[in-house]
């Protein structure tokens, strides 16, 4: 009996031991399992693991998918009692694949401090997906030859710099004027050419084609989660239409011979300041600085939203998105979601995390805790951040991550190649993309 009343004795001491440590300093019973999806980084997010055990006691396990493998690893492991309590999904279809693991994260600092809540991947009033890092494109211009062109005596509109161009119609008439006084600026044309030879021709079939698409979506309500992705009416093809006729009519090529440009073609016009603008990601800054000859100073590089003739696009901004999101397993417990949810806003705000993330991920941040000072400095990096900073504006997000397939895209391409060259009507291209898209969704 007294052997027995010691055992309970001890027992009860353990358990109220356990119970203190727990009160006083839960964090340290806490563990955070991250399933990371790309492989080359996977050393930077043990680093940030160590610092923040070290720093706050909690535990953060990095787990990591080979190439190509993540769904399949992201499936096994939500099976497990070590299923991650940080994973991620690609966006809207990623979404309705794991909706029933992803928490709410409408209340989390994280969201809170997003910069554009639009880019956030949602589902009636909650938030499901937080985006991490973002990239964007728009159109590129060089400073110092729009510059050139206001000061003409003999130019036509009434705009003297293009941060009063904030729609379509202003964008045409500068454009138009520009090419008017191609001679007198330098040029060879406003807009590099056009590359819509087959493989080339992305810019267009995928990164172009995702505003009307966008505004379809965003105009009708349509759930991007749902079945009602699989049909479009093509209905923003003519704004289609209108920003894709001023890059061929105002380029440095013929429009009969686009077929043959590449995105390098493109990217080299730019840089030797045979065009002023060129429609591209800030992933092409490298792509303007290291061709041989480049004229193009830093300070001089810029962007513009993609207009097209949409009511109210005063208020776009750049295509910003990503097809990395942030989520919390909705299956963890209460303690472990809110541990997750800490982890990632300190990796977003505090000083050593946003070294990281800046410097040694080389993201572009979506958030408001990084100062000017805290992010990337190439020139492109600095103008997304500008953009997604600028009040009243929206962010274009990223739709093509809901495109059917590749064989949509290459077949638009074609089509557009067609068309350029005159031997497809407009009629018939859209026709093609409203029937291929169905055909391809339901594949």
């Amino acid at each position: 009996m007294k052997k027995f009343i010691k055992v309970a004795a001890a027992v009860a001491m353990a358990a109220s031991s356990a119970f203190m440590l727990a009160s006083c300093g839960g964090k340290k019973q806490l563990t955070v399992r991250y399933l990371n999806f790309k492989p080359e980084v996977a050393g930077v997010y043990q680093e940030l693991a160590d610092e923040y055990e070290k720093e706050t006691g909690v535990k953060v396990i990095v787990e990591t998918a080979a190439n190509n493998a993540y769904e399949s690893t992201l499936m096994s492991k939500m099976s497990t009692k070590e299923a991650p309590t940080l994973f991620q999904i690609n966006g809207p279809r990623g979404y309705a694949n794991w909706k029933s693991y992803c928490a709410d994260l409408s209340n989390t600092e994280i969201y809170k401090h997003l910069s554009d809540k639009s880019l956030a991947v949602t589902s009636g009033k909650g938030v499901y997906g937080v985006p991490y890092v973002v990239e964007g494109y728009g159109i590129i211009y060089n400073k110092a030859l729009t510059d050139k062109y206001f000061a003409l005596s003999s130019k036509a509109v009434p705009y003297s710099s293009m941060e009063e161009v904030n729609n379509f119609a202003k964008l045409k008439a500068v454009a138009d004027d520009m090419q008017k006084n191609a001679k007198v600026l330098g040029i060879d044309g406003v807009f590099a050419s056009t590359s819509l030879k087959a493989g080339e021709d992305w810019r267009w079939q995928t990164h172009l084609a995702n505003l009307p698409v966008y505004y379809e979506f965003k105009n009708n309500n349509i759930d991007l989660a749902s079945d009602a992705t699989k049909k479009i009416k093509f209905q923003y093809g003519k704004e289609f239409q209108n920003i894709l006729d001023l890059y061929l009519n105002d380029s440095t090529v013929d429009r009969k011979a686009v077929g043959t440009k590449t995105v390098t073609d493109s990217m080299s016009e730019f840089a030797l300041e045979k065009c002023v603008m060129v429609q591209n990601g800030n992933w092409a800054w490298g792509q303007v600085a290291g061709v041989s000859g480049n004229k193009v100073l830093p300070e001089n590089v810029k962007y513009l939203p993609i207009y097209t003739g949409v009511e109210g696009e005063e208020s776009q901004g750049l295509c910003i998105g990503t097809e990395n999101f942030y989520c919390i397993n909705a299956k963890a417990s209460a303690e472990e979601q809110k541990a997750t949810a800490d982890f990632i806003y300190w990796l977003y705000s505090s000083d050593f995390g946003k070294n990281y993330v800046t410097n040694k991920l080389g993201f572009i941040a979506p958030f408001d805790t990084f100062s000017d000072s805290e992010r990337p400095t190439d020139p492109l990096a600095v103008e997304i951040s500008k953009w997604m900073s600028k009040p009243g504006i929206t962010s274009v997000a990223w739709n093509f991550t809901l495109f059917p397939s590749q064989t949509f895209k290459d077949n638009f391409g074609a089509s557009l190649l067609r068309y350029a060259q005159g031997s497809k009507s407009w009629d018939d291209v859209a026709a093609d993309v409203v029937s291929t898209w169905e055909k391809e969704s339901n594949m």
